[in-house]
């Protein structure tokens, strides 16, 4: 079966890697898809399945049914896209100006397309039922899970697995990790209001420049300070608005951080920590501070059962597009298939997509681009777990 599997999708590759570089053209950013989820939903038609439309709203569930009682495995892509200018110099690239596929969400949607229409024909020698989550939104919180988990996408569902491609991950490898693989994410802003003034007369003003600065320096101490050394944790100001005339001291500027953090304990100790940092910014330099702070993405976990059977299943296969099943360090991005691995034990899987020639750029660059391979044995491993899962 699974060498069908693997025949069916070597012919069908050209048609994955079309189906990729018309869905890179005609990006969409997270909560305004419209034209991509018409896409999907026609390319399901007169297909053997079920589909649901605006689920969580725009997303899609499709459900290839055996007709024979069984287990169920959901398996999810996610298709929306960054606001980006894209400079890659690509034949294909994005024709909507400031709208680019820059993490490979283009090459999610395309290969499980390819794979679900391949599981459609195979699907009188499984048992059970496969779900296609076909998601929006991953990349704004609050992304698309979690209103498709509440749309019931999740309902009769043993397991989920995702694959993402990655453009630093050699490609040909399948890469995994156990546990705590990716970190969770917090979001804040932060107003510090002083008093203008002249810049000649600073006694007479409170400079909310400098309580601002005072906090960015600060709130590194977090990390170095309050977390155990061997806990994950990260917070970045990225934007600092504090821009005025030269001699006019300011009398508010407003901020912007990102935290990240491997589990979701660790990300509270810094909420509460970022919290009592602004409360002493106010008693010292006497501003008031308004914070906004949004609890975020949980830190995804992959389920150390699950993850073997997954590990184990492809290794044994020795699929020949797939050179090597490989560990890997947790890596620092976050990722709203968190939200799944909470519902139900779950595993994130990467499909190295390392350009051939070399030239690198990471997710979320302007540059970035994977290597087309990566869909084929995405594809592979991805459909290799379902019919062994339900076999």
């Amino acid at each position: 079966m699974v060498n069908q599997l693997v025949q069916k999708l070597r012919e069908k590759e050209d048609k994955m890697i079309e189906i990729r570089r018309y869905l890179h053209q005609h990006p969409e950013l997270s909560f305004k898809e419209e034209a991509t989820p018409k896409y999907i939903e026609e390319f399901y038609e007169g297909k053997d399945c079920t589909v649901e439309t605006n689920v969580g709203p725009k997303g899609l569930k499709v459900t290839i049914d055996s007709g024979k009682p069984g287990k169920t495995l959901a398996i999810r892509a996610d298709f929306d896209a960054l606001p980006i200018q894209e400079d890659t110099g690509l034949s294909f690239s994005s024709k909507n100006e400031g709208v680019m596929h820059a993490c490979g969400h283009d090459a999610h949607t395309a290969y499980m397309l390819i794979l679900a229409d391949t599981l459609i024909e195979l699907k009188d020698q499984f048992t059970g039922k496969v779900i296609d989550i076909h998601q929006p939104a991953e990349e704004v919180p609050p992304g698309g899970a979690q209103a498709m988990i509440k749309d019931g996408v999740l309902d009769g569902v043993d397991h989920v697995l995702g694959v993402h491609v990655m453009s630093h991950m050699p490609a040909g490898k399948v890469l995994y990790g156990s546990g705590n693989v990716q970190t969770g994410r917090d979001i804040f802003k932060l107003k510090i209001t002083g008093s203008g003034g002249h810049g000649s007369s600073p006694h007479t003003a409170n400079d909310s420049i400098v309580a601002g600065a005072y906090f960015v320096n600060s709130v590194q101490t977090v990390v170095s300070r309050r977390l155990n050394p061997f806990e994950t944790g990260v917070v970045t100001i990225g934007s600092f608005d504090g821009k005025g005339q030269f001699n006019v001291i300011k009398e508010s500027v407003e901020l912007e951080g990102d935290v990240r953090a491997l589990t979701d304990d660790t990300k509270h100790t810094i909420q509460k920590e970022v919290k009592r940092l602004v409360h002493g910014l106010e008693e010292t330099f006497g501003v008031t501070c308004e914070l906004e702070y949004t609890d975020d993405y949980p830190a995804l976990y992959n389920d150390p059962d699950f993850t073997d059977y997954v590990v184990t299943t492809l290794q044994n296969a020795e699929l020949p597009d797939i050179e090597a099943v490989e560990a890997c360090e947790p890596q620092p991005p976050s990722e709203d298939f968190a939200y799944y691995a909470k519902e139900l034990p779950s595993t994130f899987i990467y499909a190295g997509a390392a350009p051939d020639d070399g030239k690198i750029y990471p997710h979320h660059h302007p540059k970035f681009n994977i290597n087309e391979k990566s869909l084929l044995v995405a594809a592979e491993a991805v459909g290799t777990v379902v019919l062994d899962y339900l076999k």
